[in-house]
């Protein structure tokens, strides 16, 4: 298990202009390599501010986004243009104002679509989807994704994995449906940590003094099934985008010595 590592920004708003620099960073030396590369987007308002960053940011246009694979971390199980739904979000912020090719755009399926309401099978159709695109160097039936992205919940929350619940649990399947969530909608679909753990490198993302003991939580030896964000590890990275507030309770031994 790789350690992880911290950077930690003055405000929110530095911390998603500094994260979506780091990102485009990432696509290119990925395309430049393979061609092309794999993101796991996460929603949220560090999530969607990342997005908006990376929306206005002028290195923006470095990415080759038609070969740009885009996933999602969880998604909530509403009908499809829903404004809470994750990617509705994502493609206000950033996704209609770049040239990606439809195809490689993964949406979670919504409550309207060919599984209609029932999110289990939606979710076994996604898990289906990752597999197809699993290639040969794949450590699970999901792609390599180069960067998979979370965001911490103020209960340690990540993707739609709450504590205690049985998603967290979950060891075999990639993707599961969720129900009866403590934040609405209560129904849901999300990665599972098996297929979060597949990914490269996991960025997770916490901003704001409402993150603080959930971050602190998480790096300080809590289990997996009390603190989901604590099992979210990347096979060759793991990091944690913060700023000042999220960092604030973090003991002194983690807190890097120096961070922008």
């Amino acid at each position: 298990m790789n350690t992880p590592q911290l950077v930690v920004h003055h405000d929110k708003e530095l911390m998603a202009r500094a994260a979506a620099a780091r990102l485009i960073t990432k696509v290119v030396d990925a395309q430049t390599s393979r061609g092309s590369a794999s993101v796991v987007l996460t929603g949220g308002r560090n999530g969607n501010g990342l997005l908006a960053a990376l929306a206005a940011a002028p290195a923006r246009d470095a990415i080759d986004w038609s070969h740009l694979d885009l996933w999602w971390g969880d998604e909530r199980f509403l009908p499809e243009g829903d404004p809470d739904r994750n990617v509705t979000q994502a493609r206000e912020a950033l996704l209609d104002a770049v040239p990606l090719d439809p195809k490689r755009v993964h949406a979670m399926p919504a409550s309207d679509g060919p599984w209609g309401g029932d999110v289990d099978a939606a979710a076994a159709a996604y898990a289906e989807e990752l597999a197809a695109a699993a290639g040969p160097e794949a450590h699970a039936p999901v792609p390599s994704f180069d960067v998979l992205m979370l965001g911490v919940g103020p209960d340690t929350h990540v993707a739609s994995l709450f504590p205690e619940l049985p998603a967290v649990r979950e060891t075999e399947r990639t993707v599961v449906g969720v129900h009866g969530a403590p934040k609405p909608p209560p129904t849901r679909v999300t990665l599972t940590l098996p297929a979060i753990r597949a990914a490269r490198e996991v960025w997770l993302l916490a901003a704001g003094a409402d993150k603080a003991r959930a971050a602190a939580m998480a790096l300080s030896g809590a289990g997996e099934i009390q603190a989901p964000a604590a099992g979210a590890r990347g096979r060759a990275r793991t990091l944690w985008l913060l700023d000042d507030a999220a960092a604030a309770q973090l003991p002194r031994s983690l807190y890097p010595p120096a961070s922008p």
